[in-house]
């Protein structure tokens, strides 16, 4: 099923698994030592909760199966929950939550929070995950040592686009530099991208033009039109999200824009966009990934046996939510090898201090494979690489359409450590 109706089903139904709290979550049998405690910001209510609803039920299927299969050393991992509704000053209480209940990292749901929270995390020690959002800068471990990217920030996904594009544009052989629209949400999330975008019009020599979309991002047909029709574009680039992607596919299917020649950015392009916009519509479409889509890799089948022993039956409406399923077990999963790390390292008790220690040493996920790029988190780059993956909407799926890659990492890398203070 590919309507709307099937997608407020899903969202229900994983609504109702996501009723409980995962502290005091069951463990393996024996497992007696004290916990591993991740502080879990998230926003099921808010403009975001497209996303938060199967990012949670990702990362709570894999936290369960890690403690049923004995935790980190025996120590089982619990989470100190806080729904935030993507608002700061909630997501400010909730980060005083997380330093009163001691956890050892936590999650910082949207680019607005890390910007309000990353001075306060580097005060008290507590390691802050970002990924796929957030400021590019933080990339900079030297310079931000407690805030982890830990995923292709909005500026390696500026680069990652061009390179898609230029290599595409090479492909087929066309002479010239193709034109360029940047379609992007009005804020500082949605504006994050324009140096790299602008350094890169420079370098590459390519046409480029911007549109902006105001919250909340439900019209953009006079956008679409101007880049259609007035501006001719020969490739679009997109960063919006919520509602808005879906709301995009429609307005450029309407025009006539060839939908491959479209890319998104990572927040535009889940199986819930090509289900609000419609598969037929949406076919063609491009967007990047930070984790692989789909339910066909070993660590699925492992919860999948985890229900059965259970005696229940395996969320497949999760794994057909798999894009935001999918990045919920790396997102939890990267703190979970961190905090492997640090405790085969320095021992127990873990703290913060020690855990950004074993975020430095990340050098792939164990239990991840196939769903987790090439991550590799050194004390000077805390983003790990700043891979992606392009995949297309093609015959009801999305499917990949590129390797494991990143685009214009010394621009990239150069902008990240011009920022530090005494450079412009």
């Amino acid at each position: 099923m590919k309507g709307s109706k099937w997608l407020v089903t899903v969202v229900a139904s994983i609504a109702g698994l996501l009723a409980f709290t995962l502290i005091g979550a069951p463990v393996a049998d024996g497992q007696s030592k004290e916990p591993i405690r991740f502080g879990i910001m998230y926003d099921q209510t808010g403009p975001t909760s497209v996303w938060g609803v199967p990012i949670v039920a990702g990362a709570r299927d894999y936290t369960r199966l890690v403690n049923k299969k004995g935790g980190i050393n025996g120590h089982p991992i619990e989470w100190v929950e806080h729904e935030m509704g993507y608002k700061v000053p909630t997501a400010i209480e909730g980060y005083e939550r997380f330093k009163a209940a001691k956890v050892v990292a936590f999650w910082a749901w949207g680019t607005p929070i890390i910007y309000a929270l990353w001075e306060r995390a580097t005060t008290d020690k507590i390691p802050a995950t970002t990924p796929g959002f957030g400021r590019a800068d933080a990339a900079d471990g030297e310079r931000y040592r407690y805030v982890f990217p830990m995923a292709a920030s909005y500026w390696s996904q500026a680069g990652a686009g061009v390179k898609f594009i230029m290599d595409q544009w090479k492909k087929e052989g066309k002479t010239g530099k193709p034109k360029i629209a940047f379609l992007y949400w009005d804020n500082p999330a949605g504006r994050e991208p324009f140096p790299i975008l602008e350094k890169l019009q420079k370098q590459e020599g390519f046409q480029f033009k911007s549109w902006a979309v105001p919250t909340p991002g439900l019209e953009m047909s006079a956008q679409v039109q101007d880049i259609v029709r007035r501006y001719r574009a020969d490739w679009v680039i997109t960063h919006i999200w919520s509602k808005a992607p879906a709301i995009s596919i429609k307005e450029f299917k309407r025009l006539g824009f060839p939908m491959n020649r479209v890319v998104s950015f990572v927040w535009g392009a889940a199986e819930h966009d090509m289900i609000a916009a419609g598969w037929d519509v949406a076919e063609g479409y491009y967007g990047m990934q930070f984790a692989g889509v789909g339910a066909d890799y070993p660590v699925h089948r492992e919860i999948a046996q985890m229900y059965k022993e259970e005696g229940k039956t395996p969320p497949k409406e999760m794994f057909e939510i798999s894009v935001g399923y999918n990045r919920g077990m790396l997102w939890v999963g990267v703190m979970i090898e961190a905090a492997r790390l640090a405790l085969d390292k320095y021992g127990w008790p873990l703290d913060g201090a020690k855990l950004q220690k074993g975020f430095e040493m990340i050098d792939g996920v164990r239990g991840l494979e196939g769903v987790a790029p090439q991550l590799k988190i050194t004390p000077k780059d805390h983003e790990g690489g700043g891979y992606v993956q392009i995949f297309q909407t093609r015959g009801g799926k999305i499917v990949p359409a590129t390797d494991w890659f990143h685009g214009y990492r010394d621009v990239v890398l150069e902008a990240v450590y011009a920022t530090k203070e005494g450079k412009k």
